[in-house]
């Protein structure tokens, strides 16, 4: 059994978390640059045993794709063109940057370190990955 790597894409930085080879602990990765993301990726699926990546899907509240869909679903397509023997899946992403907020109050950062985007990108992609695992 390999690894699930979750991604929380955006538009500057992409969040990543990935478990461990039992899939029983999700551990936040790191945050990429956008532009730097293929390069990641092939480093990394060349390297790890990854089955599953989950991809944090954006939407409203009204349960319907949210604005940034239509620069995260280029991205979906592309990974699944160049990566056809991964399952790829996507999972609501809703309140992930406020349950990473409140993660780091709660884990005592201080606002200087709480203001860290890539950290909150990183929690977020966590959050993303120990959500799905609660579904499968």
């Amino acid at each position: 059994m390999g690894r699930i790597l979750a991604i929380d894409y955006g538009k500057k930085r992409v969040g990543i978390a990935v478990t461990d080879e039992l899939r029983i602990i999700a551990t936040g990765l790191q945050t990429v640059e956008t532009k730097n993301i293929w390069e990641f990726l092939k480093k990394y699926l060349n390297t790890e045993n990854v089955d599953v990546i989950v991809i944090g899907e954006p939407k409203d509240m009204n349960n319907k794709p949210s604005d940034a869909t239509k620069y995260i679903q280029p991205f979906v397509n592309r990974l699944r063109k160049v990566y056809p023997d991964l399952r790829i899946e996507r999972f609501d992403e809703r309140f992930t940057s406020k349950m990473a907020h409140q993660t780091m109050i709660d884990s005592g950062l201080k606002k200087k370190q709480r203001q860290n985007k890539a950290l909150v990108d990183t929690i977020s992609a966590t959050i993303i990955l120990q959500s799905f695992m609660q579904t499968i």
